[in-house]
């Protein structure tokens, strides 16, 4: 399958504490394999775990075209193309997983197609779902409400990007980067490696006025490329230029007027880990209330 489509953001599923990337094609949950492969196997070469798994199962390696599609994934070094399965691809590589862990990631597997068919059929469902993940991280109402203004106006550029025949996932890659680099000085890469993040997602690391100014450089990008009906990925490129460099200047008048830089080299890496100890914890330290006769 060669169609590859750029979801705005890669999203993180947990199961048992493992975590597995996902991202949205053909409107249903696509995942990551060899993350899929390290949840079960907990193999520390989850890739050489595949290569082994095809020669062992002639039937998957006959058919693994119709199981593997390379969908961009946020990685560290920007978004790249991984090799990823939808629920009946993950299930048909778990017949050749001889695991314990199968049968309850089958569970989690179906559930979390089935949360997919109910945020179809109401959209407001996957914006609270994502509100109560971050709340759970420990993040703050406040900035809650930033990442979720973010989140809108990201998939506001990208459907917008789509109408103007920007299609290519590496365009859309290389535009984001445009975007950021005028913005900050920095491309969403280098950005990751200063806050010393290496799965995770940038934005969620993100400070209120790091969140604040990312906004505006992806808002006023939107708005050129609208009013300037841009078409075609060179037009495309000019305008994310140019929005990221209102939102560059305004980035560098209110650090002269402020004395403090805006971009940051800290993350939230302590608070999430912190909340997850705190989870666990008051799980390990519950008292069960005696049954009433």
């Amino acid at each position: 399958m060669s169609d590859m489509t750029l979801h705005p953001e890669t999203r993180i599923a947990l199961f048992q504490r493992k975590e597995i990337r996902r991202t949205i094609h053909n409107n249903e949950w696509w995942f990551v394999i060899t993350d899929v492969i390290a949840a079960l196997t907990d193999s520390v070469d989850p890739q050489g775990y595949l290569k082994d798994m095809r020669r062992r199962d002639p039937e998957i390696a006959k058919g693994w075209g119709q199981i593997a599609t390379p969908l961009s994934i946020a990685t560290r070094g920007g978004p790249q193309n991984l090799n990823c399965a939808n629920t009946e691809g993950i299930f048909r590589l778990i017949q050749s997983i001889p695991n314990p862990k199968a049968e309850p990631f089958k569970r989690w597997l179906a559930r979390v197609g089935y949360e997919r068919i109910q945020e179809i059929e109401d959209p407001e469902l996957a914006t609270k779902r994502t509100r109560a993940i971050y709340k759970a991280k420990g993040y703050s109402d406040d900035w809650i409400e930033k990442r979720m203004r973010s989140i809108a106006i990201r998939d506001e550029l990208t459907d917008e990007w789509k109408k103007r025949g920007v299609k290519e996932q590496r365009e859309y890659a290389i535009l984001t980067a445009e975007i950021s680099h005028a913005t900050f000085g920095l491309t969403p890469s280098q950005y990751a490696e200063f806050k010393r993040l290496k799965r995770e997602n940038l934005r969620d690391h993100m400070n209120d006025l790091e969140l604040i100014f990312s906004m505006l450089g992806e808002a006023a990008t939107t708005e050129i490329a609208r009013n300037r009906d841009a078409q075609g990925f060179p037009q495309n490129k000019q305008v994310a230029n140019e929005g990221g460099t209102v939102a560059g200047n305004a980035r560098r008048e209110l650090e002269k007027k402020s004395g403090r830089k805006v971009v940051t080299s800290e993350n939230y890496l302590a608070l999430t880990q912190s909340a997850r100890r705190v989870k666990q914890l008051r799980g390990k330290f519950a008292v069960k209330q005696p049954k009433k006769s």
